[in-house]
């Protein structure tokens, strides 16, 4: 298939591409293009004259499909709120993919979003990276394990207090992280000394921890939840203390500590901001944060933490970060490149080149626009909505 005739905002090194081409093969991108290149004449072509062609929009951090839309405890399957510490958990067993959140997703554009473990617990369980267009989650995801979620702050606290049992306290919660991370990079030793010492007997098998080799291996990143400054920095301390990759999921005091995160080459997933400050560790939110870590350089994205803010909003919230600051090409590279790079995913989505899956969002109007809707939705080559429906 080829799409000719479009403005093309590669979101990579080419920039925009007036007049472009994009030729899809098996739901990759293989080529991309501007007039003066050569075009290889085959295939159905579809002429998008007068529309601009983006990536498709990636979500970073939300509870898609973990809280189901319309449902109460029925649908509820995001916090396990029966041990403090639960990396063993995964996500792909609890979301349900006929959630119809998620085709109001993808007819928003969002192609990609990152869902898990919801903040109850202090170490939550396993993310994944995964299209919102499929029927079996394991047909639709792009990415697991994508990291492991641990939460700081109210949220832990509140939980366990009514439980009367630790964590009631930050420094409980901090305990319950570290004491985990200490038994799996322990555990972690002990594996790996037995494997190349025949006098040295394997740890005996443990979920938690075998849950977070590829965390202490740096295969995946620790997902940080956190508001406040305190637990922001409670976070960085942490990740320092085990050597772990990370990011700070919220950071909804970023704006007072911009600088500090800059020092520390911090990154963020920035969000929610369209909704009110619901706890006090929300005092702060501005939709003024974003632009604020942009410009002390800290790497930022978007965010909705559906189901706070319908994922089909992502696109607005990027527009409310415009309106408070933000230029308009850092809040596509907020939900696009940036993103994709935070969670590792770059290699597959997040930019139109080659290799790339054929994941595009097709506008008449600028998409930050809010009266702007997509004219076609594509996921991994196939029309979706708009243009030609595939089945």
């Amino acid at each position: 298939m080829l799409l000719y005739g479009a403005k093309i905002y590669t979101m990579d090194e080419k920039g925009i591409i007036e007049n472009g081409w994009i030729q899809i093969e098996n739901g990759k991108i293989v080529a991309v293009g501007g007039p003066d290149c050569q075009i290889e004449d085959n295939g159905e072509k579809i002429d998008l004259s007068g529309m601009s062609v983006y990536p498709g929009f990636i979500d970073a951090h939300s509870h898609i499909g973990m809280w189901e839309d319309s449902l109460s405890f029925e649908g509820d399957d995001g916090n396990e709120e029966t041990s403090p510490c639960t990396p063993h958990l995964r996500a792909i067993d609890a979301i349900n993919p006929e959630d119809k959140c998620f085709s109001e997703a993808l007819a928003a554009g969002i192609t990609t979003v990152v869902t898990g473990p919801g903040s109850a617990n202090p170490v939550g369980g396993q993310m994944v990276a995964l299209k919102t267009f499929g029927r079996r989650v394991d047909d639709m995801i792009v990415k697991f394990p994508l990291g492991v979620k641990f939460a700081l702050g109210e949220n832990p606290k509140s939980v366990y207090n009514e439980k009367n049992q630790t964590p009631m306290t930050r420094m409980g919660t901090a305990a319950v992280i570290r004491e985990q991370l200490l038994r799996a990079k322990e555990y972690l030793s002990l594996l790996e000394k037995s494997k190349n010492d025949s006098d040295t007997d394997a740890p005996e098998f443990d979920i938690k921890c075998h849950a977070l080799i590829p965390l202490l291996k740096r295969e995946v990143k620790a997902h940080f939840h956190a508001h406040r400054a305190d637990d922001i920095f409670t976070s960085i301390r942490i990740a320092k203390e085990f050597e772990l990759d990370y990011c700070i999921v919220h950071c909804t005091d970023g704006s007072r500590i911009s600088d500090i995160l800059a020092q520390e080459n911090a990154e963020v997933l920035c969000g929610p901001i369209l909704c009110d400050r619901s706890k006090p560790e929300m005092s702060a939110l501005t939709p003024k944060t974003a632009a604020a870590l942009v410009e002390k350089g800290v790497k930022t994205a978007i965010i909705t933490d559906h189901p706070v803010i319908p994922a089909q909003y992502l696109v607005l919230c990027a527009a409310l970060a415009v309106k408070a600051g933000l230029a308009e090409e850092d809040a596509l590279r907020a939900i696009t490149t940036v993103p994709a790079k935070i969670c590792g995913i770059d290699n597959r989505v997040g930019s139109i080149k080659p290799g790339m899956d054929a994941d595009l969002v097709v506008f008449e109007k600028n998409p930050l626009s809010c009266y702007a809707d997509p004219c076609a939705v594509v996921c991994e080559g196939k029309f979706i909505y708009g243009g030609k429906q595939n089945d």
